[in-house]
C-alpha cells in the first residue's frame, strides 16, 4: 500500500507533469509537444513521465481531468460559500463568475487548450472531455434550478443552454481580456459581466 509521503510525493510530480505538459502544449500544440520535452520542462526523467501515465495521450487527457476539476471546485466553492453567507442565487452566480475568471487568471495556459479542445472533435480524449465539461456546467445549472425553484428566477430560463452560456461568457470574456485588453483589473472585468448577468446593461435598473 502506498505510503501517504509517497502519496504525496507522486501527486507533486503529477502537478509538475501536468503544469510543463499544459505550458508546452500550449505553446506549440499537442503533436508538437514530446514527452522528452514534457521531461525536460518538468525536470524529471523520461521514465518518470511514463511511470505516472501510459503515453502523452493519457498524460493530456488526466491533464483535463485535473484542470476542469479545479475549476469545478472553485464554481461550486463560490456558490456555497455565497449561500453560507446569506445571500442570493444571483449572488451565487455573480461569485462563480469571479471564481471562474480567479481560475483563468491564475491558468490561463490550461484555459486557452481547454478551450481549443473543446472545438475538436477527432481526439481520442473527447469524450473524457464532454464529461469534465458537463461537470463544471452542472455547478450552474444547480444554482439556475434552485433560483427557479425559490421564484428568484423565471421558470422560463433554458437551464442547461443558460448554465453553458454563463460559463462560456467567462472563459471567453477572459480570454478576450488576457489577449487583448491586459491593462484592464480582474475587478473591472468582473464588474462588467455582473452587469450582464444582472440586466443591467440596457440601462434599466
Amino acid at each position: 500500500m502506498e505510503s501517504s509521503a509517497s502519496s504525496t510525493r507522486r501527486e507533486a510530480t503529477r502537478q509538475k507533469l501536468y503544469e510543463a505538459a499544459v505550458t508546452l502544449i500550449a505553446e506549440q500544440g499537442f503533436s508538437a509537444t514530446t514527452v522528452d520535452e514534457i521531461a525536460e520542462r518538468a525536470g524529471v526523467a523520461k521514465g518518470t513521465v511514463y511511470y505516472n501515465f501510459a503515453s502523452k495521450s493519457v498524460l493530456f487527457e488526466e491533464l483535463l481531468r485535473h484542470g476542469v476539476g479545479l475549476l469545478t471546485a472553485s464554481l461550486k466553492d463560490a456558490a456555497e460559500r455565497t449561500a453560507l453567507e446569506g445571500g442570493s442565487k444571483v449572488d451565487a452566480l455573480d461569485a462563480m463568475i469571479r471564481a471562474g475568471l480567479l481560475f483563468i487568471d491564475r491558468y490561463p495556459a490550461f484555459t486557452q487548450l481547454y478551450v481549443a479542445e473543446l472545438w475538436r472533435t477527432n481526439r481520442a480524449w473527447q469524450s473524457t472531455l464532454m464529461v469534465v465539461r458537463q461537470q463544471a456546467v452542472a455547478v450552474v445549472e444547480d444554482v439556475l434550478r434552485a433560483g427557479v425553484a425559490n421564484g428568484e428566477l423565471s421558470e422560463e430560463i433554458d437551464i442547461p443552454l443558460t448554465a453553458a452560456a454563463l460559463v462560456g461568457m467567462v472563459l471567453v470574456a477572459a480570454l478576450d481580456w488576457q489577449s487583448f485588453q491586459p491593462e484592464r483589473s480582474l475587478d473591472d472585468v468582473h464588474a462588467a459581466l455582473s452587469r450582464l448577468l444582472q440586466g443591467r446593461v440596457s440601462g434599466s435598473r
